[in-house]
């Protein structure tokens, strides 16, 4: 039975080894309960790092504790001293994190922590290898494993890989400074499912993989090798009913069943009638704890009536202690905290409560049902479950959410007060609105969200996912073009090799060679030219090219081989031992009235430039920005359209817009060629636009291969053309 396999950083339980035996407890967070369901539902393994260094334990208690996980349906991926330094506390939270974050400033690029990156991803991809089966659905997340999809792919290409990131994408502009950036784009682009908790995060991927791979993107799905990756928002969401119940019975508890947290906070507001105001945080500086101390610093200044009325209980959870970040933010925290308390404090009434530590849940709780305003403003924030989880425990509907609008939960919940958490002043004055606002407002506001919230909650958030990554599954099975695999392979093979008289059409550009910037550097490597002087030297085997290149390209690299060769589409033609041949009645008057137009685009497109051939020009848009040059490809054609007389025809092919005799295409010349012998093997081969007048002139017994997997004539598809390489390979 085909299973699901989530690979993550971290198991959700946390090895603990007491009295020389091994035991596991459950770890808090917003994965480990999003993915319970799709953990506990039918046949489910957990790959990760089981919370203990590898430094400390021998092979007996490593077979002990994947003896013991297994029982859980977990897997341990283990990680010593120097890995986990390296791969999670260097590269991971000292690179990624920040420039993901935009703290330019932080980022910081080491070489051997990258390669400590790339050993660590490999090795959770050889763990996922190691348990994988026809049919498994594996869904890979977070930051800290970019690479590990691809390196799942490379070894497995048939199985089926989510992504999904935890945390923000960055600009284009920002992920542009990293170093290794077409390393890990290429690594998610393993996956056939890329997901995001907003459409933000989804637009800066899709535009760096547009802007630095040059890949074409349609809408929201990706074409890479053949394969179409989906890229989509999906909002995380919280276990709703969980906070709700939670609230509910602390609210029922009476005065001996009252932790003593609450005690001090019913003390709080009985003794001052005054409001809490409610900060929670991992100690990060991405959060915007400062800034917040600062703006409610700066209120108490601003309006001293509210002094002894209102307090800030500050809970900062310890988080990666041993980064410099870190150590400094916690001393600032430190200092800004003890300064406010210093300047404004009185005999009964200490402004900052602060906590630098975690607390339990029901603790929680406690603070979220007893707190009027919750004041979430992170300078950066991939969701923030933190907002949704203050709404799910407001029974009553009141309560009002400052919340960042940086946050990624600021999309979900637009009637919070929603605030630039680097503008000081608009800090202020939220707190000034969120303690003023009436009980009907906040009624009003919290309704909608709670709503909201509670609809789209955990289970949501990883069933649409689940269900994305299927229906990808099932899409990439139900298509009419079949892909090009084992078995159609030997049945290619099995009927050559069982014909009398064979005929070979081959496109040249992304058929036999991958493009490239220059296409004049797109040249035959020494393999190639083996695999095609072997092809066409088989006995009752006719091979073509059959180009849009100039003539003088294909005479350069394989006029020494046993094959015919057509340029520009079929405006010239040679076959073996003869000299080209021009199609007669073409003419090329039309260049000059037309070339104009072409020279003026080329020069407001920044990075085209014109190809010139004997009967046709080539417009190249491949260098340029990718939605500049879609932008002018489009506004070109509505104009060449208009101009085009009869004898002509503009092709639309990969990056290029091409003007071409309307006499000239590869079809007539490909039926030609089949016309000339009895053959009763046909394979025709190519990957753009104009190849499919070949796969349409060409009768039906004819194998008809696309490169790449896109709209066609053609029955079949191989993913790039070094899988068709592979074909041909095996033809001989």
């Amino acid at each position: 039975m085909p299973k699901n396999i989530i690979v993550s950083n971290r198991l959700p339980v946390q090895a603990i080894n007491a009295n020389d035996s091994w035991s596991f407890t459950p770890t808090s967070g917003g994965l480990a309960t999003g993915m319970k369901s799709v953990h506990q539902d039918g046949d489910s393994l957990w790959v990760g790092w089981p919370g203990v260094s590898s430094d400390v334990l021998d092979e007996k208690s490593k077979t002990q504790i994947s003896k013991d996980l297994e029982k859980y349906q977990y897997r341990p991926v283990f990680l010593d001293e120097n890995e986990l330094d390296n791969f999670y506390f260097g590269f991971s939270n000292k690179c990624l994190w920040p420039l993901f974050h935009y703290f330019i400033e932080y980022h910081y690029f080491d070489i051997e922590q990258w390669n400590h990156y790339i050993q660590v991803n490999q090795k959770f991809a050889n763990a996922v290898l190691e348990v994988i089966e026809d049919g498994d659905i594996v869904w890979v997340h977070d930051y800290q494993l970019l690479l590990c999809p691809q390196m799942i792919k490379d070894t497995n290409p048939e199985v089926t890989i989510g992504f999904f990131l935890h945390i923000p994408f960055p600009s284009f502009e920002i992920f542009r400074i990293f170093p290794e950036r077409e390393r890990l784009l290429l690594g998610l682009l393993g996956s056939d499912l890329i997901g995001f908790h907003t459409y933000d995060y989804e637009r800066h991927f899709l535009s760096s993989v547009k802007r630095i791979l040059n890949f074409e993107v349609n809408y929201n799905i990706i074409l890479h090798h053949g394969r179409e990756i989906v890229v989509n928002t999906f909002p995380m969401g919280i276990d709703f009913k969980k906070f709700e119940s939670a609230a509910l019975e602390n609210l029922r508890n009476n005065f001996s069943e009252t932790s003593e947290l609450k005690k001090q906070i019913n003390a709080h507001k009985s003794e001052n009638e005054g409001k809490l105001i409610l900060s929670i945080d991992r100690l990060d500086y991405t959060k915007g704890v400062v800034n917040r101390l600062l703006a409610f610093e700066r209120f108490l200044d601003t309006y001293p009536e509210y002094h002894d009325r209102i307090r800030l209980v500050m809970l900062a959870v310890p988080s990666r202690s041993k980064v410099s970040q870190y150590k400094q933010l916690k001393r600032q925290t430190d200092e800004v905290v003890g300064r406010i308390n210093g300047k404004f404090a009185s005999v009964n009434w200490t402004p900052v409560w602060y906590y630098y530590r975690s607390m339990e849940f029901e603790n929680l709780i406690d603070l979220y049902v007893s707190s009027d305003v919750a004041m979430i403003t992170p300078l950066r924030d991939g969701m923030n479950l933190v907002a949704k989880e203050y709404l799910a425990t407001r029974v009553d509907n009141d309560g009002v959410l400052i919340l960042s609008e940086l946050a990624g939960s600021s999309k979900e919940l637009p009637q919070a007060l929603l605030v630039n958490p680097f503008d000081i002043g608009q800090l202020v004055q939220s707190i000034k609105t969120a303690l003023e606002m009436s009980v009907k407002e906040q009624k009003e506001r919290n309704i909608i969200s709670r709503k909201r919230i509670q609809r789209y909650d955990i289970e949501k958030w990883s069933s649409n996912f689940m269900k994305a990554l299927s229906d990808s599954a099932n899409k990439e099975s139900a298509s009419e073009v079949k892909v090009v695999n084992a078995q159609v392979s030997n049945m290619i093979a099995e009927a050559y090799n069982s014909a009398n008289k064979r005929l070979l059409l081959l496109d040249y550009d992304g058929t036999l060679v991958g493009f490239h910037e220059n296409p004049n550097k797109a040249i035959p490597s020494e393999s190639l030219l083996n695999l095609l002087t072997d092809l066409s030297n088989q006995k009752n085997t006719d091979l073509v090219i059959i180009s849009g290149r100039p003539h003088e390209f294909l005479e350069q690299h394989f006029a020494q081989l046993n094959l015919t060769l057509v340029a520009e589409h079929g405006l010239f033609l040679k076959k073996p031992n003869a000299e080209w041949e021009e199609k007669k009645g073409v003419s090329n008057e039309w260049k000059e009235h037309l070339l104009p137009v072409l020279d003026t685009f080329t020069d407001n497109t920044p990075g085209t430039f014109i190809e010139h051939k004997k009967n046709s020009l080539v417009w190249h848009y491949r260098k340029t920005d990718p939605e500049l040059g879609t932008a002018r490809s489009v506004e070109l054609k509505t104009v060449l359209t208009s101009l085009l007389p009869n004898e002509l025809t503009l092709l639309d092919g990969n990056k290029v817009l091409e003007l071409v005799p309307a006499n000239i295409n590869k079809g007539v010349v490909a039926l030609d060629l089949y016309n000339l012998k009895p053959y009763d093997f046909i394979l025709a081969a190519g990957d753009d636009v104009t190849d499919e007048n070949m796969f349409t002139n060409l009768p039906s017994d004819t194998f008809k291969v696309k490169i790449g997997k896109k709209k066609t004539a053609a029955e079949f598809y191989t993913r790039n053309y070094t899988n068709f390489l592979s074909l041909l390979s095996k033809l001989l």
